[in-house]
């Protein structure tokens, strides 16, 4: 008896037919597999950072009221109302060391605006981003912009939801690729639970 592996047989090229077949159709399922978890986790992702981006916001109200009026309220307030005089001057002061002080002692990456940071762990890094990054930088930029610092809280949400899609991506060991994919997601997320009036453009953005 000829083995099936004689090349000049026809039921040999079938055995194979059939075996690359079958490795093709586990590749595709394998993969539909792997999309459906990443998108279950990218929309738990989403719920999420929704949540961190209302209590960034309430922080933000609440180290306002406490630097300016000295009480403790999450209602949302102005700083220009305040009745400190000249002495406001030093509340943006007092901000900027304690942010400093995180800083230093807690991880650098919490520095700058936030967009810029994130797109450089996209380049350089592989999309890895600290997980003390989601919690660090959204307190910090609450102390920062609650104590007169002239910024937005649409760049530190960005890079947190980024740094929860980084950190997810990095948990669930995928790829390169993949966990870019989960940190933009996490971003869009954190930009449009922040600017939730402006439903078509934060998804272009």
């Amino acid at each position: 008896m000829r083995s099936l592996k004689d090349p000049k047989r026809s039921d040999a090229i079938a055995v194979s037919v059939s075996v690359d077949t079958s490795s093709q159709v586990d590749a595709l399922e394998s993969k539909k597999k792997s999309l459906i978890k990443e998108l279950f986790q990218a929309i738990v992702n989403a719920i999420m950072i929704g949540a961190v981006a209302k209590f960034l916001v309430l922080l933000i109200n609440l180290f306002t009221n406490i630097s300016f009026y000295g009480k403790f309220s999450f209602a949302n307030s102005s700083p220009a109302n305040n009745h400190l005089g000249l002495f406001v001057i030093i509340v943006p002061i007092i901000g900027g060391l304690i942010v400093g002080i995180m800083a230093r002692f807690g991880s650098a990456a919490i520095r700058g605006h936030g967009i810029p940071e994130a797109m450089e762990q996209v380049l350089t890094n592989e999309s890895r981003i600290k997980p003390v990054i989601t919690f660090l930088k959204p307190i910090s930029s609450a102390i920062s912009i609650g104590t007169g610092g002239p910024f937005g809280a649409e760049g530190p949400i960005i890079a947190t939801g980024g740094a929860l899609g980084s950190v997810a991506g990095q948990i669930m060991h995928i790829t390169a690729s993949e966990r870019k994919v989960m940190l933009t997601a996490g971003a869009t997320a954190g930009m449009s639970a922040i600017f939730w009036n402006t439903r078509f453009s934060r998804i272009i953005i």
